[in-house]
């Protein structure tokens, strides 16, 4: 729905971009499909991280592929949550700890990602220029605003409704105990945070393939910088898949490192031509084919 409101109201850049990316160069476009797959690889590896239990890897991609087009129909990653709660139940994880390791999961990949500008913003310190990317003091009340609102929004609920207080306990007192057993485990603690680590650097990477088939002249540092300021910034913002808020960000980030805007604009309606629009049917038709295998 954002995505066509979006289009509706500013088609004359989606058109543009469009015939822009129809003269791109096919293989830097090919090489962003690439790093597209693997995104839905490290997915897996995450969610794999974030459980004590062994799952079949075949139908964690699947249930992770399936869970992409869910993603982009509600907020807040509660589309790909229930896909994947679904098939955690359908393996015979208890609730308790699956609800866990979906706390784990959300958890786990924003802090990974803050770490990894982190490392960015050390290891380039010269190539990047992060004056012209800090929020400004509205932005930032906003986003604490939003943060405030939906940890209080929780807090109340636990509070009042009683039904929802002893599963979010149990799964609280889950949630301790496996973060324990789960970081005594080299194979875990590398796939629950090497997973989280590679996700945001490969959406950028993405994005880097396009607008380097539309000529950008921003290097990889760069986009992989512009992409984890703005993600980071505006994360917060319930959006479905973060499509908009983030879309936005990330132009005005690689405008600010130097990227003509069209360029930018483009290479980010690439980015989601790749990771939303593409995937969507194919993923809608597994998701239907995991439901009637009862997998989900």
């Amino acid at each position: 729905m954002l995505i066509a409101l979006w289009a509706v109201l500013d088609w004359r850049t989606v058109r543009d971009g469009t015939v822009r990316l129809a003269s791109a160069d096919p293989r830097w476009l090919l090489l962003a499909l690439v790093f597209t797959c693997l995104g839905w690889l490290t997915a897996a590896c995450v969610r794999q991280g974030a459980l004590p239990e062994r799952l079949p890897t075949g139908l964690l991609i699947a249930s992770q592929f399936a869970a992409g087009a869910a993603n982009h129909v509600l907020p807040a990653s509660i589309g790909a949550h229930a896909v994947t709660l679904r098939f955690l139940l359908g393996r015979g994880i208890p609730l308790a700890r699956a609800t866990a390791s979906l706390a784990l999961y959300s958890v786990v990949r924003p802090i990974a990602k803050t770490l990894v500008l982190l490392v960015f913003l050390v290891a380039f310190p010269g190539v990047l220029v992060a004056g012209d990317l800090v929020p400004d003091e509205g932005t930032l009340f906003l986003v604490a605003a939003g943060a405030t609102l939906g940890l209080g929004l929780t807090a109340l609920l636990v509070a009042t409704v009683r039904p929802l207080r002893r599963p979010l306990l149990d799964a609280l007192r889950c949630a301790l105990t496996d973060v324990r057993l789960l970081h005594t485990r080299p194979s875990r603690v590398l796939a629950l945070w090497g997973g989280a680590a590679a996700a945001p650097v490969l959406q950028a990477s993405v994005i880097f393939a396009v607008g380097a088939a539309l000529g950008s002249p921003l290097s990889w540092a760069q986009v992989t910088f512009a992409f984890l300021a703005a993600s980071t910034a505006v994360g917060a913002v319930p959006a479905p898949g973060g499509i908009g808020p983030i879309d936005a960000a990330v132009v005005v980030a690689m405008v600010a490192l130097g990227a003509p805007v069209e360029v930018s604009a483009t290479a980010v309606i690439g980015y989601r031509v790749l990771t939303v629009w593409l995937p969507l049917l194919p993923g809608a038709l597994v998701l239907s084919a995991l439901v009637q295998r009862k997998v989900l």
